[in-house]
């Protein structure tokens, strides 16, 4: 199933910025390459354990899109020793419970359950690390099923519709620009050998990191880890060579129709990620989504549900880590009876209020109270947890990084937040509408910029 995620503020990249890990981070790294990182968590009997593998669709090229994703699929169709669905069926019989998802920059596959059975998943996990059988009967059974998934999450729902067809557009080579889950023209020409080849060049101790969460002794994970991975051989991994986005000379314009009860409009700027810790612009643009569409109160929602404008929804998102390049978005949607010109009116007359009169220190600091808050909130799981460390360590960074990023992102200035909105130039902009022909119920407006596909 298809779910939207976001690494950038509002999500589970700022859910780790506020020290709420109720015990520091533990890491080793294992002499083949394999990090594992412990937090203890006491306050249930449980624990939850993520392999994150750092490959995704930005490391796909033109024809062979959505391996990731279906390599994820394949990794329950069994080993030499592990029966197809018998993965499965044992964390179900201990209790437990089991998925995965892909992204454009990574694979995770995790388990949750109580702390005495850790020992079994990470034995399943490293025994498909290294020993996963793909034949070609059960490849082509899960290859149409990851094709029926595309036709419903995608092909059939207007805002899939919408959403791959900006990053299509307003990319010309980055790899952003592919989907997660695969063009199908890609997937229809597929190949198990294809799959092998992937699995074989990316599934490695030294290109993963596996982190625990739970109640459980440090030094009883790592030599849980030593047992099971230890042995396995590391090797090198192919060279990552990034298709870097050239320059947009001007705005780009493209027009939609799709079964849909709303219309849509989308806004679309190219602006920087966050490559290293002293970057200053990613943070105000943190700072500026949180201003315009943060909560209910925040700008957009308060000025565009209401009034002449009449929008049903309307959201901005930013995210402000990953391996690709970025967008900052703004999404509206209204009836189908209605102009969406309107909402691109009043979108820019949003834009230049901010560039015009600026944010105040108020509406700054009550953007900063509800982020410290929505980062609270997230203490009691462990699963945010885990994704919280296994996030940054796949991204380039460190999970020490957090309250470094924290701080300054509490040190953004309004006058920067000001600039940041002023920086979203028509040069760099693309602006997609898709006009609803009805036959279709209403979707969310919300654009997540990283898909996670499951």
């Amino acid at each position: 199933m298809m779910m939207k995620a976001k690494s950038g503020l509002i999500g589970a990249m700022l859910m780790l910025l506020a020290g709420m890990l109720n015990a520091a981070p533990v890491e080793t790294t294992l002499s083949n390459g394999l990090k594992v990182v412990v937090v203890r968590d006491t306050r249930s009997p449980v624990v939850v354990s993520q392999l994150w593998y750092r490959v995704g669709s930005v490391d796909e090229v033109n024809g062979h899109t959505g391996l990731s994703h279906l390599l994820e699929h394949m990794m329950f169709k069994g080993t030499r020793s592990v029966p197809d669905g018998e993965y499965s069926r044992r964390i179900a019989q201990a209790g437990g419970k089991e998925n995965a998802f892909t992204s454009r920059d990574y694979t995770v596959y995790f388990a949750q359950l109580t702390a005495e059975r850790l020992p079994l998943v990470l034995a399943l996990e490293a025994d498909r690390m290294t020993a996963l059988q793909i034949d070609e009967q059960s490849f082509r059974r899960e290859l149409e099923v990851v094709k029926e998934e595309r036709r419903m999450r995608t092909d059939d729902q207007p805002m899939g519709i919408l959403q791959e067809a900006l990053y299509a557009n307003a990319f010309v080579a980055n790899p952003v620009r592919n989907p997660v889950i695969g063009w199908m023209n890609d997937l229809e020409h597929a190949r198990a050998e294809d799959l092998r080849q992937w699995y074989r060049q990316w599934y490695a101790p030294n290109n993963a990191t596996l982190v625990v969460v739970g109640d459980v002794e440090p030094a009883w994970v790592f030599e849980l880890a030593r047992r099971h991975f230890g042995t396995l051989p590391a090797h090198a991994l192919p060279q990552r060579n990034p298709q870097l986005e050239p320059p947009q000379r001007g705005m780009k314009r493209i027009a939609l129709s799709a079964p849909s009860q709303l219309n849509y409009l989308t806004m679309a700027w190219h602006v920087p990620r966050l490559g290293s810790i002293s970057d200053a612009q990613p943070y105000a643009y943190a700072l500026l989504e949180a201003v315009l569409s943060g909560d209910a109160a925040a700008r957009l929602p308060r000025n565009m549900l209401r009034g002449g404008v009449q929008a049903q929804d309307v959201s901005a998102d930013y995210d402000m880590m990953g391996r690709g390049a970025a967008l900052f978005t703004i999404t509206a949607s209204q009836a189908r009876s209605r102009q969406p010109d309107a909402l691109e009116a009043a979108i820019r007359q949003q834009l230049q209020q901010i560039v015009q009169h600026g944010v105040s220190e108020q509406e700054l600091e009550r953007v900063r109270l509800q982020l410290d808050a929505d980062q609270v909130y997230q203490r009691d799981s462990m699963f945010a947890q885990a994704m919280q460390i296994g996030s940054l360590e796949s991204l380039g960074f460190s999970w020490r990084d957090h309250e470094q990023i924290r701080q300054r992102l509490r040190q953004v200035s309004a006058e920067q937040v000001r600039q940041a909105a002023a920086a979203l130039q028509d040069a760099q902009l693309t602006v997609l509408t898709l006009r609803g022909m009805g036959g279709q119920p209403a979707a969310t407006s919300s654009l997540k910029g990283d898909g996670l596909v499951r």
